[in-house]
């Protein structure tokens, strides 16, 4: 049974689940097998080397499905900052019509899209950036927890307590991004009064995934314990991995006083790149959420999101055998109680 949500509404997908705009997995492939699927596909805008590698993606990806797909432009931190209005020109010039947005100072580019009838998803790992957004006129906010891979911010805020915030202080709907890999954590996110949820780690490890098998079968044979913080110290927090080149880069920052320029060459993003393509685990930092503990398999994406929708509506359903106490004292099913 399809889960309606605002964000379904908005997206025009079957499934509230979005997939992570990832650097060097968002690609055609991958995004269209999730849009395939009923949920939303996102290609990587700076995983292509130019604007026009990008058009071209985008039509790769048409080619691929008929369905929504959105472009993710992950604004970063750089003195030699990437073309990022050629990136959104590209992409609204093709057609695509949803657009996922992170990083810093994302306002001109989210007036940009709004001016070409857009829809905006704008990522945050704090509420007070989401209710800035919020009044940049975006559609959809993704709140990001501190279990999540990549960049979760510096104030440490898990995902179950700026849920619990969101839905008292935003007006836009949102999702929750950070810490889910199965149906519970869909059904949990509802619960918390997010309308659907954003998925990276999960979509690395399925069937049409551009990452080395070798890599797939890391995550699966990992815990929650085998990822770690780099750039703690630069005030530039990213969880990845845990391996020899992230811890090697820990203890260079541990030694204090670290520059950038110390570590550069570790965290390279073309040693990174390699990861996925030559499937050694330990050649580059790589980005990887906590969720890695709950994932063991391989899936398709049309597997794994059918597998989604099955699943919570059991757990949900499921909920109807919770059993409060009755005014007189009596067991009261939460199915009864709702309606005294």
């Amino acid at each position: 049974m399809p889960i309606i949500t605002p964000v379904t509404k908005i997206l025009g997908v079957r499934v509230p689940i979005i997939q992570g705009g990832m650097q060097w997995v968002g690609v055609p492939k991958l995004a269209a097998a999730v849009s395939e699927a009923g949920g939303l596909g996102i290609l990587t805008a700076l995983t292509q080397p130019s604007p026009d590698a990008l058009r071209a993606a985008i039509r790769e990806t048409r080619k691929l499905t008929a369905k929504p797909i959105g472009v993710n432009i992950t604004l970063l931190p750089s003195i030699n900052p990437p073309d990022y209005e050629g990136y959104a020109r590209a992409a609204v010039e093709e057609g695509v019509r949803i657009f996922e947005t992170a990083g810093n100072n994302p306002g001109p580019l989210i007036k940009y899209f709004k001016s070409k009838g857009c829809i905006v998803v704008h990522k945050c790992t704090t509420v007070r950036h989401a209710k800035s957004a919020e009044k940049l006129g975006v559609d959809i906010l993704s709140i990001d927890g501190f279990e999540c891979a990549g960049h979760p911010g510096e104030d440490d805020i898990g995902g179950l307590v700026l849920l619990a915030r969101a839905i008292k202080e935003l007006k836009v709907p949102f999702i929750a991004s950070g810490g889910i890999a199965d149906a519970r954590g869909l059904a949990a996110a509802l619960a918390l009064g997010a309308s659907g949820i954003n998925m990276g780690t999960r979509f690395m490890c399925t069937v049409e995934s551009p990452i080395h098998q070798n890599i797939k079968d890391k995550i699966v044979a990992s815990t929650e314990r085998d990822t770690v913080h780099i750039f703690r110290t630069l005030h530039n927090t990213a969880r990845v991995f845990k391996n020899k080149v992230s811890m090697e880069v820990v203890a260079i920052e541990k030694r204090g006083n670290a520059k950038f320029e110390d570590i550069r060459d570790l965290v390279s993003g073309a040693r990174g790149r390699l990861v996925y393509e030559k499937g050694d685990p330990d050649i580059g930092v790589w980005s990887a959420g906590i969720t890695i503990g709950l994932i063991n398999d391989i899936p398709t994406c049309e597997e794994l999101l059918r597998r989604f929708e099955r699943e919570t509506e059991e757990i949900v359903g499921g909920l109807n055998k919770v059993v409060f106490a009755g005014e007189s004292g009596e067991s009261c099913p939460v199915s009864r109680r709702a309606k005294l």
